[in-house]
């Protein structure tokens, strides 16, 4: 059976391979990037792009809160047009001749048999 030892640390690197983070780190030097101070030269356009960077995100979410509205208005509105055109086909046929004859005759009212005549008035008279 093997025994446990420890791992020379010079031998895992020996392979050659390196992680990511580590290739980074030894591409940006931030020691050397800040070595006289921040860079105040990059901070106005640095500025300037978070701002549109957050208008840019306001907008989107807008967006989107908008879309939702509109979506939801939209299936209201189909909601109200299909109530809007029962009432309309109740009261075409609630106002049809025949049906406020019916409900004439329950207040005691009836249809007139005679055709209607006009009254002519002269001057002279």
């Amino acid at each position: 059976m093997a025994s446990n030892t420890y791992r020379n640390p010079d031998t895992t690197r020996s392979t050659g391979k390196r992680s990511f983070f580590s290739l980074l780190e030894s591409f940006i030097n931030v020691e050397k990037l800040f070595e006289n101070g921040l860079p105040i030269q990059f901070l106005m356009p640095i500025l300037y792009v978070t701002v549109l960077c957050i208008i840019y995100i306001g907008n989107l979410h807008f967006a989107e809160k908008s879309i939702r509205k509109i979506s939801k208005l939209r299936v209201e509105v189909e909601d109200l047009r299909a109530d809007y055109t029962t009432l309309k086909a109740d009261y075409m046929f609630t106002s049809k001749q025949s049906e406020v004859a019916k409900k004439a005759k329950k207040l005691g009212l009836y249809e007139s048999i005679d055709p209607p005549y006009k009254i002519i008035l002269h001057s002279d008279e």
